[in-house]
């Protein structure tokens, strides 16, 4: 019934309203993602400065890439290509690029509508666009509760079993060392709050993304006459033009979206609860830096992945018997020998780690919509995410995955629906942002023109 579900969801559900939200916003916005494509690389230099205390554009950015570049760049990847063939890649890049366009709004309207704390630091989400924005708190509890069973407690126990399976298989650790390990580290880490994941993510980030590109990079130069052919085989297959797997078509389209969803959580709503803790002087300027985060996400680092797999001599169309990170492995060991494979492992370590860190974050978030500034509940959750990191490491997870793929599309279906709810109010957003552009000043929230909404003017001093 799990499986039955799930396939419905995704197959027939989710890939209609997907694609639909993501033209619809990608159409109104005149193709926002690509018309501002070049500034994201200008608003992300400014945004590496910030207020003392307070968590910049940047840090903001890295931590929602922590999240979004996980294990599923590197075994989500490879599953989507066994299962779906090469053309899955294609409609992975293709849900990306309209991802861009809506988590350009998503992000935009959580700074909108985030509130300050007592401590002068922002919290915001889907959970407080839906309250504010729409007025509909009740569906705002539902997305918080999905949020939290999916992020919070779900996929941080999955994320764990990734990383200690990975490094079993690859060095022979114990599963229970490395389950007490990373509670020790990711301690040390979530009871410093956003600020030092932020800080921690600033620093991991950046560094495992670029050995990443560049491991990919060399692997395109080894094999540089054969790229055409690779990217045309993803075209062709994407078509149904070269029967690749099992299921036809139908097979590529819903691995190509599924993964591609699984990946850059465009419409999930989960990144802009991490991007509403940015200071920022115009909401829109952060939805231009998470929709630059969807770009990374899925055209360079699945890219990666993709192009790792594709060059190799490893994979074989129609063969199911080697998936998941292992295909990975196998193919980087293919390609520059035995050390590749160790690579790709300690690659995955710390992708899942910083998507760990990511998890938290949005589980905490989801439950201070319930229980705002409680001490006690956010230590109790502290605790119970470091129980679950470590049992996590000992188990087989895959009904749990299959759980949380679930709650996953359920939770995208509620944030989707307050997002074309909210889609006058994110227009007039977008707009208030070009006009200033187009007069030559750099864009500001006045406040005063937004008081027909329920904004926390304290958020936006103008």
């Amino acid at each position: 019934m799990l499986t039955a579900f799930n396939d419905f969801l995704w197959g027939q559900v989710l890939v209609l309203v997907l694609v639909a939200v993501g033209l619809l916003f990608t159409v109104a916005s005149r193709g926002v993602q690509f018309r501002y494509f070049r500034r994201m690389f200008g608003v992300l230099r400014g945004g590496m400065h910030h207020e003392r205390g307070q968590v910049s554009s940047f840090q903001a950015l890295v931590v929602s890439v922590a999240g979004r570049v996980g294990s599923g760049n590197i075994a989500g990847v490879a599953v989507a290509i066994t299962l779906g063939g090469p053309g899955a890649v294609f409609w992975m890049w293709l849900i990306g690029l309209m991802g861009m366009a809506t988590s350009f709004f998503e992000c935009s309207l959580a700074q909108l509508f985030k509130r300050t704390e007592p401590d002068g630091s922002f919290r915001g989400g889907p959970a407080y666009y839906l309250t504010h924005g729409v007025g509909q708190r009740g569906l705002a509890a539902v997305y918080s509760v999905l949020l939290l069973v999916t992020f919070g407690l779900g996929f941080n126990a999955v994320q764990s079993y990734v990383v200690a399976t990975s490094l079993a298989e690859s060095f022979g650790i114990s599963t229970w060392i490395t389950g007490v390990v990373m509670v020790v580290v990711l301690g040390s880490v979530i009871f410093g709050g956003i600020r030092r994941i932020a800080l921690v993510s600033e620093v991991i980030v950046p560094i495992m993304a670029l050995m990443y590109f560049l491991a990919a990079l060399v692997v395109i130069a080894l094999h540089i006459t054969e790229v055409p052919a690779a990217l045309w085989i993803i075209v062709k297959s994407a078509f149904g033009l070269e029967q690749a797997v099992g299921g036809g078509l139908g097979a590529v389209i819903l691995q190509g979206v599924k993964r591609g969803l699984f990946s850059n959580e465009a419409g999930l709503g989960s990144a802009p609860n991490v991007a509403a803790v940015a200071h920022v002087p115009h909401p829109a300027n952060q939805g231009v830096v998470q929709a630059f985060s969807v770009f990374i996400d899925t055209m360079i680092m699945c890219s990666c992945t993709a192009v790792i797999i594709l060059l190799s001599d490893v994979y074989q169309p129609g063969a199911a018997d080697v998936d998941g990170v292992l295909l990975t492995q196998l193919a980087m060991g293919s390609h520059v020998g035995s050390w590749g494979a160790t690579f790709v492992s300690v690659a995955l370590v710390l992708f899942a780690f910083s998507s760990i860190l990511y998890n938290y974050y949005l589980g905490d978030n989801s439950l201070s919509f319930f229980s705002h500034d409680n001490a006690t509940v956010a230590n109790g959750f502290r605790v119970a995410v470091l129980g679950l990191v470590f049992w996590g490491s000992l188990q087989d997870l895959s009904t749990v995955f299959g759980f949380a793929e679930i709650t996953m599309g359920l939770l995208a279906l509620v944030n989707l629906a307050g997002l074309v709810w909210m889609y006058r109010i994110g227009m007039r957003l977008l707009r208030d942002y070009d006009t200033q552009l187009r007069q030559g000043v750099e864009p500001r929230l006045r406040p005063e023109a937004w008081r027909d909404l329920d904004i926390d003017t304290k958020s936006w001093p103008g």
